[in-house]
């Protein structure tokens, strides 16, 4: 079969009430030449009679039956009869806004040391979103250039999934999509960020990400704080122990203990923690001692700063800069 420039993946499980709105912003694109693969994911309703009437509609959409076992699983059937060199992602409840897929490829092409390119997106409907989405989204929104994604992938996943291309060498070369319980893309993330592989994101929005309360962002167990911590902590740990420095975790309360938990499992110990919280200073956490931060060199330790409050992300970065710490080269924060 001719390859085409890209393959545009969208899954989908019971999503007949948005499906038509999904397709047509995608199909409207006549640039760059792409194939639409549309995996149903086990719909029950009559999602599949939409997609169905639209391939019969436009030879561009190909429909895919799936196995139901899950966006992981369904992704990797849409691999398998994918054509092209870059994979585009798609969801079936979003709006891909005009452009989206031509100027991400034209970035990949670009410069090819990057891997995915996504787009910052807009959370909708406002009535919906929480605060604690609209701060990540925030968040995501500020991530842009290739340092940016690699300096904060310990905090979430700093691209928005949906709205991004992604080379398929990359993919295959750190494994492809997997389905072993965690979230996909945020594992996709960290292994082509492991990988020495670029991420970045164009300054626009491209994608109107729809949010309600069946999404699978809040209700799969998986991506739960603590699954995501456990997923990261091993990339964390590696990344730590290559540097070789002894760590330190700035956050003696729950979150830096739960951290340092989780990267012993992977055979990292912190030598100690740091804290401003004086009632915490001179005790002990995870059998380590609790000190101030008044000794800390980046000649002698690298810090991990794992703390929740918010605005203390950005005053730990702050005391440390001054200390003449370099975040990703003498410290690094996660969540």
């Amino acid at each position: 079969m001719r390859e085409v420039p890209l393959s545009i993946l969208m899954p989908y499980r019971d999503a007949a009430q948005t499906l038509d709105e999904a397709l047509a912003s995608v199909l409207m694109e006549r640039t760059p030449e792409f194939e639409l693969i549309v995996i149903d994911d086990g719909s029950k309703d009559s999602g599949s009679n939409i997609v169905k009437s639209w391939a019969a509609r436009d030879a561009r959409v190909l429909c895919v039956e799936g196995s139901g076992g899950g966006i992981a699983d369904a992704l990797k059937r849409g691999m398998s009869h994918s054509r092209a060199p870059f994979v585009a992602r798609m969801d079936s409840d979003d709006i891909s806004l005009p452009g989206r897929f031509a100027r991400t490829l034209a970035e990949l092409n670009r410069d090819e040391r990057l891997a995915a390119v996504g787009t910052r997106a807009e959370a909708f409907p406002s009535d919906v979103v929480q605060e604690g989405m609209r701060r990540f989204v925030e968040w995501q929104n500020t991530l842009i250039d290739p340092n940016d994604h690699h300096r904060e992938i310990f905090i979430d996943a700093p691209l928005c999934n949906p709205s991004c291309t992604i080379r398929r060498s990359a993919i295959e070369r750190v494994g492809g999509y997997l389905d072993d319980g965690t979230a996909e893309d945020y594992s996709l993330w960290l292994r082509l960020d492991e990988a020495h592989f670029g991420l970045a994101k164009l300054p626009w929005v491209g994608l109107r990400w729809r949010h309600g309360a069946g999404r699978a962002t809040f209700t799969q167990q998986q991506l739960g704080r603590e699954q995501m911590r456990a997923l990261k902590s091993g990339f964390l740990a590696r990344r730590c122990l290559a540097d070789g420095r002894p760590v330190t975790i700035w956050g003696a309360g729950r979150d830096g203990k739960r951290t340092a938990r989780a990267l012993e499992q992977h055979g990292l110990w912190a030598r100690r923690f740091v804290d401003i919280d004086s009632k915490k200073i001179g005790r002990t956490a995870r059998g380590v001692p609790v000190e101030s931060t008044g000794d800390l060199d980046p000649r002698r330790e690298f810090v991990i700063a794992s703390v929740a409050a918010r605005g203390a992300r950005q005053a730990i970065r702050l005391h440390l800069n001054a200390l003449e710490f370099s975040e990703g080269a003498d410290f690094l924060c996660t969540a």
